[in-house]
């Protein structure tokens, strides 16, 4: 992107994410202008934008796509609104809610016939990068083993559909065994590490998923193991929740501006 002029960047959701985003591209060494924002709820997002540098302007979420670059941070109900009119209008587009991502495949094929871009950034995993480069070869098997505070899974369909009650897990328990693509389906709100797995490495099928609820723990806990021909991986990422919200991690704010930053840097390191 040229440097003589700032890409402009619209944020949907002012969320444990979004917020901490626009914020960044609020400041002046940015490499960005942040032109506008759209949340729920549309006079409290103008009361947490008023004291920004830039003021962006607040809008309605299918106006997002007047701006060149769309980061998408918003609750589920929302995805759609935000995400279809910046395909329409070939937007570079950049996802934090992966598994409504993965859950509509549609959108790909609408980003391939319109030259939209969608960008997936890391959000609290470690080693997309390894996988996308695996995954050029052939690759025997992806899991991933998902650790969390039961408060932290609290309302997921999964367990309103089997009856389980998280009040009454004293251990750590595996709550459920399936696909990346059923995980996303089954806990929409826990599964975007599931998701970005799923699409950088051997897709949502074949990506086998464990999720536990632990009371054991304080911080969400994925573990990710990978037999390739080109090489065996296996690691670990402890991360650590956002105060605004248990179910997210502070390191998906930090992966997404990351993410931008490398739209803009001189220098990109990692495939």
């Amino acid at each position: 992107m040229p440097n003589a002029q700032k890409p402009t960047v619209a944020v949907g959701g002012l969320g444990a994410i979004g917020y901490t985003v626009a914020e960044w591209l609020d400041h002046e060494d940015s490499g960005f202008e942040l032109a506008a924002v759209s949340a729920r709820d549309l006079e409290r997002a103008l009361a947490r934008t008023a004291r920004f540098r830039s003021r962006p302007v607040v809008v309605a979420p299918e106006e997002l796509s007047r701006w060149q670059i769309v980061v998408e941070a918003a609750p589920a109900s929302a995805f759609e609104s935000i995400v279809v009119p910046a395909l329409e209008q070939a937007r570079t587009l950049a996802i934090a809610s992966v598994g409504a991502l993965l859950a509509r495949p549609h959108l790909l094929e609408r980003a391939r016939r319109t030259g939209a871009s969608i960008i997936v950034p890391s959000g609290a995993l470690a080693g997309l990068d390894a996988i996308r480069a695996v995954a050029m070869g052939n690759v025997d098997s992806v899991t991933l083993e998902t650790r969390k505070p039961p408060s932290s899974l609290a309302g997921a369909p999964h367990l309103a559909r089997n009856a389980i009650d998280l009040s009454t897990v004293t251990s750590a328990t595996c709550i459920f065994r399936g696909n990346a693509r059923e995980a996303a389906a089954g806990f929409p709100a826990n599964a975007n590490v599931a998701a970005a797995l799923a699409l950088a490495g051997i897709g949502p099928e074949r990506t086998q998923v464990e999720i536990w609820a632990d009371s054991t723990i304080e911080r969400n806990r994925h573990t990710v193991r990978v037999v390739a021909d080109s090489a065996t991986l296996a690691f670990c990422i402890e991360a650590v929740p956002s105060p605004e919200n248990p179910r997210t991690s502070r390191l998906a704010a930090l992966s997404m501006i990351a993410c931008l930053r490398g739209l803009v840097a001189p220098l990109k390191v990692g495939s």
